[in-house]
């Protein structure tokens, strides 16, 4: 019989959301009694095209997930098909995080090779939460990060114009749509189109009209009417059906003829900045409302030229991240337990080199904006102030998540201190991350006493 499922993420199957690698190296750590205290850090290692910063998100869905992962009946019946050992599904059953989590506050922006985020556990936990901790923060900030860049150019561009979230039907698959419209949101946009998103995550909703409502009317009169007596000064409606002019002609001369005034109207293709201009005039203080793929370069583009809009509904091109579509995060052993204690460790493999040890991110203002980062030892006495904040200790959470209005004003505040070159569309200007005494010696360290065991022996 075939299985009836919508493809969805739940609290029966989040324990699967793993690589199966994971769930075997768990089963050869327990089998051979091996099961040191570790760090792993989730970090990436370059930007994105055209990118000065990410900022991040993802970190409540983290949090969750540590928090109500089990590993449940039905689960666990689906694992015997991999011939595990009883021994291993029985320490499944009974599992619970039990280590630290250190990250980065969603609304953080964040540079190359500092860690949004670090997990102390021991090595059996913390490496099945791999897969699902990429994915979640990965992806987000990468929509966070393409939504701060719309709205940062609306405001250096701009008059404040809105930005709704109209990508959801694009997105590769629900989930992503959901969590698309989350991180645009911390990302600063206004809301989202999405009904889901807006029960889930207590966003904003927003809708306009489509252009099948008008088609199926006999005249485009006749639909802005039966909307207009559904809607009255609610409304927004859709004018480029088939000739945007007389469209916008036609909404006021239906509002007129209602005597009701309209919330505005939606452009959705064409010349957009020409035909703002001239909807404006017909429109007064009604709003415009402009969609049909547009991103961070058409809204430049758009404000530079003189397009006239009081809002704006980018779609694929932010739920995808069309132009920079991988953020490439990786999760790796920075430090596991010898003799007792936790000592530094790092790959040597060419182009993956990573720091060792656990880190301490520190940020340093000048005169209220950010003049540069300081990668450190976690316990080094480095310059700035922490960014990272102590978020699970010996699996209890000890940090209280702030609401996505709280999360977006971070990202927002952020902005103002992050220098004007940094974030720029194009070719923007590499914001200065120093790596510390402390990380430079002990990365060198680390990598002599490596090269001479693996390298040398050659």
């Amino acid at each position: 019989m075939t299985r009836k499922t919508f493809g969805t993420v739940t609290d029966k199957n989040l324990a699967l959301f793993t690589d199966l690698y994971e769930l075997t190296m768990m089963q050869g750590y327990i089998e051979t009694g091996h099961n040191p205290t570790a760090t792993f850090s989730l970090f990436y290692r370059d930007l994105p095209p055209n990118r000065g910063y990410v900022v991040t998100a993802g970190l409540e869905q983290v949090v969750q997930c540590l928090e109500t992962v089990s590993f449940g009946d039905e689960a666990l019946a689906f694992l015997t098909e991999f011939d595990f050992s009883e021994e291993f599904l029985s320490y499944l059953e009974q599992f619970e995080f039990s280590g630290d989590v250190r990250a980065l506050p969603e609304g953080t922006v964040s540079f190359p090779n500092e860690p949004l985020l670090e997990v102390t556990a021991p090595i059996l936990e913390a490496q099945l939460f791999e897969t699902v901790l990429i994915n979640q923060i990965g992806f987000q900030s990468l929509i966070a990060t393409k939504a701060a860049r719309m709205r940062d150019t609306v405001n250096e561009h701009g008059d404040d114009q809105s930005l709704v979230d109209f990508g959801s039907r694009r997105a590769h698959g629900t989930d992503a749509g959901m969590k698309a419209a989350r991180a645009a949101y911390i990302g600063g946009f206004t809301g989202t189109s999405n009904v889901a998103a807006g029960h889930e995550f207590d966003i904003p909703v927003f809708g306009t009209m489509a252009h099948s409502w008008v088609q199926s009317f006999p005249t485009e009169r006749e639909a802005f009417e039966a909307f207009v007596d559904v809607y009255g000064e609610e409304s927004v409606l859709l004018v480029d059906t088939y000739d945007t002019i007389n469209g916008a002609q036609t909404a006021m001369d239906v509002a007129e003829a209602r005597g009701t005034d309209i919330s505005g109207v939606r452009l959705d293709s064409g010349d957009l900045v020409e035909l703002s201009r001239e909807v404006a005039e017909i429109v007064g203080e009604a709003g415009i409302f402009i969609s049909s793929g547009i991103d961070e370069y058409e809204i430049q583009d758009f404000l530079t030229n003189g397009g006239i809009a009081t809002g704006f509904g980018p779609g694929t091109a932010l739920v995808t991240s069309d132009d920079a579509p991988s953020l490439d995060a990786v999760y790796k052993l920075v430090a596991v337990e010898r003799d007792g204690e936790l000592q530094p460790s790092m790959k040597l493999s060419t182009g993956k080199v990573t720091y060792p040890g656990q880190k301490s991110v520190r940020r340093v203002e000048d005169d209220g904006q950010f003049e540069r980062d300081v990668l450190a030892l976690h316990d080094e006495d480095a310059p700035g102030d922490e960014q990272l904040v102590d978020v699970i200790i010996d699996g209890s959470l000890v940090y209280a998540p702030p609401s996505l209005d709280e999360s977006r004003d971070r990202t927002c505040r952020q902005f103002q201190k992050l220098p004007q070159e940094t974030r720029r569309l194009q070719n923007p200007v590499e914001y200065p991350v120093h790596v510390s005494d402390g990380l430079q010696s002990q990365t060198a360290s680390v990598r002599d006493e490596l090269s001479a065991r693996y390298l040398d022996a050659r």
